[in-house]
């Protein structure tokens, strides 16, 4: 959580979308975005929180990319540190 922004990513959250990807909830606003291509797949949240969501995934889309793999096989991902 960052910014009053909440990232999620489930488990076993691979069925539906198909693609690497974060849930993003702010103040009753809810969007799921791809991790590799930072591209929005569903649902919606203002700009200004979108960018710096977008932000945060360049910065961190390595450590996203190993947490999805852990997340989708099941497993405990890791906490990534927020966008400060």
């Amino acid at each position: 959580m960052f910014y009053g922004i909440l990232v999620l990513m489930f488990y076993r959250d691979n069925r539906q979308h198909h693609t690497p990807h974060i849930h993003v909830r702010y103040q009753g606003s809810e969007a799921v975005i791809s991790i590799p291509e930072g591209e929005l797949i569903a649902g919606e949240i203002p700009s200004k929180q979108l960018k710096m969501v977008l932000a945060w995934i360049a910065i961190h889309s390595e450590e996203l990319v190993v947490d999805w793999e852990l997340a989708v096989n099941g497993d405990e991902p890791f906490r990534i540190a927020p966008l400060q």
